[in-house]
């Protein structure tokens, strides 16, 4: 790995771009847990646990299903994020442990009874990262080469099991033409996506080679000797913030960002971060063999993420194991062509009157209004967005949090009332909802120019009838 002198800085940086992640994580949790899986939620994590053993999926939330104990938890994880980000306890080994082994049972917790809302392979990225940082030691403890070189290994496949996936699944990835739809049919756009989408072709062209090369060549790189690792690493960093600028990924790109400080030479990075290198002590004997213990175990764990990448039918965003450790992983192996939207409208009077007037629900994030800017979300994860987005891609599978968040809406619940941005029935819920399955489209800039809108939109038809509540 060439030179480590340098690597203390390296492993603070690192760890305090990682509190910063688990802060935004936990912060979404504190919001957005209750009306999703409380007690009253959208998909209760008490009904879960009672179809799931606590091995099957660890979580403190299915030995205690209760809203405070969520509530709880959320702001003692915020409160620890803020402890690491801050480097409170650092210089002793047994809180810095304390600290980092908590924030990892208590995300894994959130996590493991999350159901679909935390479905998400960024969440496994989090924890398999937070859990090896548990044993980063201390502010005044010598690095161990052997646990940068584990989150290089995260990093390099999250990259690479990204870079294949795109090959095998989606004939767009090869003929180059995927960033044609990519920005326009992403999960939630942002204010630059409409201007990424209207990009010249051969731009677009070049962003998908691009794409190849950060993804399939340059992880290969995190392995190499300085000054290489540091090329790959900013490569890979200037990569994920062009991602960042294009779209609401929620942490994704923020957390390989944070994987690819691993790869930096600490001579380098002492350049941008000017900070009085401390006095530095080999850890004890005992302390160094449970790092190549860990090691050891990373090394047979991967065996079967391993096969996978170099699997044909390569799995994506997959875990082998319920605490989330040594997974598989990959982001957007297929690109959709049309974009659909799920509109909830709500109506005070009778639908059988020809005159009923329907009002249209505004989510925070997820296209609506067509006169509506796309907005800056990420690192932030709306999971109420996100879902209402896969849920469009299969409208003759309503799922059943879908028919759940009709139900609250017809009641008026302020806890579902808040994940939204607008409420039409301030005073009284509205007597009816339904659901229409729109086509959504970028405007032209010439469209832009004339009516001011973001996004043209076209009727399919009826996602979900009224009265079926």
């Amino acid at each position: 790995m060439g030179d480590t002198s340098g690597a203390w800085i390296v492993c603070l940086a690192f760890r305090r771009a990682l509190a910063f992640v688990y802060l935004i994580a936990f912060a979404a949790a504190v919001n957005q847990y209750i009306p999703l899986l409380g007690e009253r939620g959208l998909l209760p994590v008490r009904l879960f646990a009672k179809r799931v053993s606590f091995w099957e999926s660890p979580s403190l939330f299915l030995l205690f299903p209760r809203d405070r104990v969520f509530v709880a938890a959320g702001w003692a994880g915020v409160a620890l994020s803020c402890v690491a980000l801050l480097g409170i306890g650092d210089h002793r080994l047994w809180s810095s442990v304390l600290v980092w082994a908590a924030l990892w049972v208590l995300y894994l917790s959130f996590v493991n009874a999350g159901q679909t809302f935390y479905a998400f392979g960024w969440e496994s990225i989090l924890l398999e990262t937070g859990f090896f940082a548990t044993f980063s030691g201390t502010s005044d403890m010598a690095p161990q080469v052997a646990l940068i070189w584990i989150w290089r290994w995260i990093l390099f496949r999250v990259m690479f099991g990204a870079g294949l996936i795109k090959l095998r699944a989606d004939p767009c990835w090869r003929d180059l033409t995927c960033l044609d739809y990519h920005f326009e049919t992403q999960p939630i756009p942002n204010p630059l996506s409409w201007y990424f989408h209207w990009l010249p072709g051969w731009a677009h062209k070049g962003g998908v080679l691009f794409n190849h090369l950060v993804e399939l060549v340059v992880p290969f790189g995190y392995f190499a000797p300085q000054p290489a690792a540091t090329i790959a690493g900013l490569l890979t960093i200037l990569f994920q913030a062009i991602l960042m600028l294009s779209g609401n990924l929620s942490w994704l790109n923020l957390i390989t960002m944070v994987l690819a400080i691993s790869t930096l030479d600490g001579r380098f990075l002492a350049h941008l971060i000017p900070l009085p290198a401390p006095l530095l002590h080999e850890p004890a004997l005992g302390w160094r063999v449970t790092i190549w213990i860990l090691a050891g175990a990373v090394v047979w764990l991967s065996i079967r993420p391993v096969r996978n990448l170099l699997s044909a039918g390569q799995l994506m965003n997959y875990r082998y194991n319920p605490f989330h450790l040594v997974g598989t992983y990959g982001a957007f192996g297929g690109v959709t062509r049309l974009r659909h939207e799920i509109v909830m409208e709500g109506t005070a009077g009778n639908i059988a009157l020809p005159g009923t007037v329907w009002k249209e629900y505004e989510f925070k994030g997820k296209p609506g209004n067509t006169l509506r800017r796309p907005p800056q979300i990420a690192p932030y994860h709306l999971r109420l967005d996100w879902l209402m987005w896969f849920a469009a891609m299969r409208p003759h599978d309503v799922p059943v949090w879908f028919v759940r968040l009709v139900a609250k809406l017809s009641e008026g619940d302020r806890r579902i009332l808040r994940l939204l941005k607008t409420n039409p029935f301030p005073e009284t819920p509205p007597q009816h909802i339904r659901a229409l399955l729109y086509e959504y489209r970028f405007t032209s800039p010439e469209e832009k120019r004339r009516t001011g809108q973001w996004w043209h939109r076209s009727l399919i038809g009826v996602y979900l009838p009224p009265g079926l509540l």
